[in-house]
């Protein structure tokens, strides 16, 4: 495997070598020897510390090495070939290793967590002409509720494909079929709806497999940017989600703009009846104990002024009624508050079978407040220094103490090479649980379970070729 890489590789480069960018050919040959060689090489390191009562749970570690390369053809009358290649690589791993940078998801399938692995994460065709656009296969997509979520070594992706029309005045129109998910800690393509609930797929859904249908609507210009998604799974869920932002310009040294955002889930067929509710009933706190139906709303404002900019967020996550599952169900690394933090090491509602879990900020009940501040260093004379500081407030009446997150990021970047440095601390953490009950912790059949820190660092090097 490793020769068939390193010679992949190779030819990779070589092609790019005389191809900058992708273009228009007729000739099939043409339609390889000029497309374009593109990926990254990715070093990432993380330390993971969890306390309680002032006990140490948990101290892990992990170093890696890896990244992507991928080759897009030109195009051929409109059609054109994509693939990328993913790896990731340990090396110098403690006796206690974090996974989340390797195989955890693997782990969880019952293969090794510790071990690196390589995928054919994206292979597809794509074909566009004037505003029409269509692909099938394996790609890299970001949606609100189906993400890369690239904040690890390397990105999830997803098998299927979309269909979308843009019109001149800013309108997007599309709809899509997505039928299996790559976890980003994994080396495999599951089922989309097998992924999400693993062992008790049949008990909730009827089915040992299903699709989710998206359709959506986009809309932007100079100021505003408007989305409507809905996600239709057959016999689980059935998720709307929307956003709009507007931004204005004052002048040349400040902007500001302000958004919201909201999304209902209700379950649907086989998530409805009576069998669900009786077998969700007799789980444990990893599932739920009824009907689906959770729902959120969001604000958000903040301002550019020169290289500084500010941000404040709200959201809350409504309460559950009696008789409903009181968690969001984000299955397919989806994180679509606005007052989300990069704690996702917290989150891993994606890992295969956890589609029904929740972490602190996604429980029904839970109101959140985010304020960010971003500083670039321009103005000095030395180019390419940021940093980024967030402060997020989780508070639930099912919580006995509230949820703090404050991230840290000092980052550099020049030409294709970046470095960032980061920093979390999270304190009275929710831990990845689903809330099912409303009872606080400490009571009779309570499901929340708190540790009183989660420390973690990184440290990513990056180069994009």
């Amino acid at each position: 495997m490793k020769k068939i890489t390193m010679a992949l590789a190779a030819s990779l480069i070589a092609m790019s070598a005389t191809a900058a960018t992708t273009t228009d050919v007729t000739n099939p040959v043409d339609w390889f020897s000029e497309g374009e060689a593109h990926g990254n090489i990715k070093y990432y390191f993380i330390e993971t510390q969890k306390r309680n009562n002032g006990d140490y749970l948990l101290k892990a570690y992990a170093n890696s090495v890896g990244g992507k390369l991928g080759y897009t053809t030109a195009k051929l009358y409109g059609f054109s070939l994509g693939a990328t290649f993913m790896t990731t690589n340990p090396f110098a791993l403690p006796s206690s290793v974090d996974t989340s940078i390797i195989g955890r998801d693997n782990g969880i399938q019952g293969g090794d967590p510790k071990e690196g692995f390589s995928v054919l994460g994206e292979a597809y065709l794509d074909y566009k002409y004037q505003g029409f656009n269509a692909w099938y296969g394996r790609r890299v997509e970001k949606t609100p509720l189906v993400n890369p979520k690239e904040v690890r070594m390397i990105p999830s992706s997803i098998e299927g494909g979309d269909i979308s029309y843009s019109f001149e005045n800013g309108l997007k129109l599309g709809a899509g079929y997505l039928d299996k998910f790559k976890q980003r800690t994994s080396s495999r393509f599951h089922n989309m709806l097998k992924h999400a609930l693993g062992d008790q797929t049949i008990a909730i859904t009827g089915s040992d497999r299903g699709s989710v249908i998206p359709a959506y609507l986009e809309w932007r210009n100079a100021h505003h940017t408007v989305r409507v998604y809905n996600y239709f799974t057959q016999d689980f869920v059935n998720s709307t989600y929307f956003d709009a932002v507007h931004k204005h310009q004052v002048n040349e040294d400040f902007t500001w703009f302000a958004g919201l955002q909201g999304m209902h889930q209700h379950g649907i067929g086989h998530a409805k009846s009576a069998s669900f509710t009786t077998t969700l009933a007799d789980k444990s706190a990893t599932t739920a104990s009824a009907d689906i139906n959770a729902r959120f709303l969001g604000l958000k404002a903040g301002a550019i002024y020169a290289e500084s900019s500010f941000l404040l967020a709200y959201t809350n996550v409504l309460s559950s009624r009696d008789g409903e599952h009181n968690s969001l169900a984000l299955p397919w690394d989806g994180t679509p508050l606005f007052t989300d933090m990069i704690t996702s090491n917290d989150l891993f509602t994606s890992n295969y079978g956890q589609g029904m879990t929740s972490s602190g900020g996604y429980i029904a009940g839970t109101s959140g407040i985010k304020a960010g501040y971003t500083q670039k260093y321009d103005f000095t004379g030395v180019k390419g220094f940021k940093s980024v500081l967030s402060y997020a407030y989780y508070d639930n009446s099912n919580f006995t103490d509230a949820q703090q997150d404050i991230n840290l990021v000092l980052a550099y970047g020049v030409s294709d090479f970046s470095l960032a440095l980061k920093g979390i601390w999270v304190k009275n953490n929710a831990g990845n649980t689903a809330a099912d009950t409303d009872v606080k912790v400490g009571e009779t059949g309570a499901s929340i379970s708190q540790i009183d820190h989660l420390d973690q660092y990184r440290v990513i090097a990056n180069w994009k070729f």
